[in-house]
C-alpha cells in the first residue's frame, strides 16, 4: 500500500494542499473527495455523525480514525478519553500533529483493550471488505467492548444504485456474494492504490450479523441518502 490517503492528509495538514483525493468504485465513476471535508468541524458534520458523537461516552475507541476529526471533538470538547487507530502511518502522524493524545498505527484485528464506546464512522464497518468476513470482524470488535459498552456505526443501503426490473428484482453484478460488496480505488497526485474490497451493508443485514455474534442492534437514526446510524451492544 502506498498510503496515498495518508499522504493526502499529511499534505493538507502541512500546508501543501494542491489537489483532492479521487475515488472510484466497481459500480461508480470517478468522484472527488475534498480534503477539507476530512478536517471538518463538528458544525460541518452530517447529522448522523453529530448524533454518534453526542452519544459517545466513557473511554472511546475510534477505528479508522483518518485525520482524527471525530476524536479531536470528543477529546477537546467533550473531555473524553479517546484512543484512535488507523492502518495509515501518515494519517496517525496527522492525528498527533493535530493534538490527539492517544493515536496508534495498527490493524484493529490485532488490537487489544476495553472500551465503553467504539466508533466505526464514515462507513467504518466497510473495512472488513466482504459480507462473509463481517461475523469475524464484529466478534473481534465485541471483544474490545466493555460489559455495558456500545458500538456506533453508520453505513448505507446502496441497492438504489442498481436498476430495478419490472418484477421488483435488481440487476446486481454476479461477481460478488452481496450487492453491497465492491472494489474501491484511491487516486492522488497522479498515483493509484491497488483496488481493495469495501462493503456497504443494509441495516437488516447488519442486524443479522450482529445477532449471530451475540450483539443487539438498534437503529438510532436514518439519513437522507439511504444511510443510517446503528448502535450495537452486548445481548
Amino acid at each position: 500500500m502506498k498510503d496515498l490517503f495518508g499522504q493526502a492528509l499529511l499534505d493538507y495538514q502541512q500546508g501543501n494542499y494542491t489537489e483532492d483525493i479521487k475515488t472510484e468504485t466497481s459500480i461508480s465513476e470517478e468522484d472527488v473527495l475534498p480534503l477539507p471535508y476530512l478536517f471538518r468541524s463538528f458544525s460541518e458534520m452530517p447529522p448522523l455523525e453529530k448524533k454518534a458523537l453526542q452519544l459517545a461516552k466513557g473511554k472511546v475507541l475510534d477505528i479508522g480514525c483518518g485525520a482524527g476529526t471525530h476524536g479531536l471533538y470528543l477529546q477537546n470538547e467533550r473531555g473524553l478519553e479517546v484512543h484512535s487507530v488507523d492502518i495509515s502511518p501518515k494519517a496517525i502522524e496527522v492525528c498527533k500533529l493535530r493534538g490527539l493524545q492517544n493515536a496508534y498505527v495498527g490493524d484493529i484485528m490485532t488490537f487489544e483493550g476495553q472500551f465503553d464506546t467504539i466508533l466505526l464512522l464514515m462507513n467504518g464497518a466497510g473495512m472488513c471488505g466482504r459480507l462473509r468476513k463481517m461475523g469475524t470482524f464484529f466478534a473481534k470488535i465485541k471483544s474490545l467492548l466493555a460489559p455495558k459498552g456500545q458500538i456506533l456505526t453508520d453505513s448505507s443501503d446502496i441497492i438504489y444504485m442498481f436498476d430495478q426490473n419490472a418484477d421488483g428484482s435488481y440487476d446486481v453484478p454476479l461477481e460478488f456474494d452481496y450487492y453491497g460488496e465492491l472494489m474501491y480505488l484511491v487516486k492522488y497526485k497522479g498515483e493509484k492504490e491497488p483496488p481493495f474490497p469495501w462493503l456497504y451493508v443494509d441495516y437488516n443485514t447488519l442486524q443479522n450479523v450482529a445477532h449471530s455474534v451475540g450483539l443487539n442492534c438498534e437503529l438510532i437514526a436514518e439519513g437522507e441518502n439511504f444511510d443510517y446510524l446503528a448502535r450495537l451492544e452486548h445481548l
